[in-house]
């Protein structure tokens, strides 16, 4: 069973620097859109026919930082924190930034595919917070969120309920202010990235990471690598094999059950080949 995570208070000065900056970031550009006007959502937000005719590249960046309305802020914030902490913890900073962004852009470029001569602007961190709760019901399927501060659910299943609705909800076009098929987006992105990007990036990181070092090793004198060489041949094959079939049921238990239920054994497993290297705290 997944270990359930607990957050403590809501404090800026002990939370992880990556979340300090995005919140930083935020609040920064919320105040100067403040001052700015109208236009600034024009031209930071994502516009799809802008993108589209006038190659306003920036604005599938940009707009994930952009928000209109304290409350629309001030939630997007506390999403960040709430989803943001607990995958940072097993991630890192540096994995965690670039799974942010990753589900981010590929949410804006999702509603700009189906919405490309589009003139309504699309603001807000929102594409990127849903693949964070993607990767949190992934990693912590078995966590208790209390959903609307009400009602206890699990975090997976949390997950899924959120993606119906917003399917429902886009299907429908009865919330038209609201993007919801970059929402989907985000979370159809985060799902891939973690269900298999992520996964086969690491094996190709540990074979790579196998051959150096195999390469790496010093030349031993003739007869002494061929007694060594006698010696283990019958075994090698069968130990590597046998690793890897060992890594690839660690890895497949992370992505059903979160890497928390993880043993100490298969954690020195992973660790001995590099799979835990991107992971800690900032």
């Amino acid at each position: 069973m997944g270990r359930v995570f607990e957050h403590g208070p809501i404090r800026f000065g002990v939370m992880p620097p990556i979340l300090k900056s995005l919140m930083v970031v935020n609040v920064v550009l919320f105040l100067l859109a403040g001052v700015v006007g109208p236009e600034f959502l024009l031209t930071f937000g994502l516009v799809p026919a802008r993108v589209t005719e006038h190659r306003w590249v920036w604005q599938p960046f940009t707009y994930l930082f952009v928000h209109k309305g304290f409350f629309h802020l001030l939630f997007n914030l506390f999403a960040i924190w709430m989803f943001g902490v607990p995958v940072e913890s097993q991630w890192g900073p540096r994995e965690f930034f670039r799974f942010y962004m990753i589900c981010g852009v590929g949410a804006g470029l999702m509603n700009l595919a189906l919405t490309p001569s589009s003139m309504m602007p699309i603001i807000g961190a929102s594409g990127a917070i849903y693949g964070l709760l993607v990767a949190f019901g992934m990693l912590y399927p078995d966590a208790v969120v209390y959903l609307y501060f009400l009602f206890p659910v699990k975090a997976w299943h949390m997950v899924v309920l959120f993606a119906l609705l917003e399917l429902m909800a886009g299907a429908s076009g009865g919330t038209p202010t609201v993007a919801n098929f970059a929402h989907l987006g985000g979370m159809a992105v985060a799902y891939v990235y973690i269900r298999w990007w992520w996964v086969w990036s690491l094996k190709l990181r540990a074979l790579l990471g196998g051959l150096a070092r195999e390469r790496s090793e010093p030349p031993a004198p003739p007869t002494s690598r061929m007694k060594r060489q006698a010696a283990r041949r019958p075994s090698a094959p069968e130990a590597e094999g046998d690793d890897m079939a060992e890594i690839d049921r660690i890895l497949d238990k992370i992505l059903d059950h979160g890497e928390s239920s993880l043993t100490e054994s298969e954690r020195d497993i992973l660790r001995r080949h590099g799979k835990l290297g991107t992971q800690g705290h900032a």
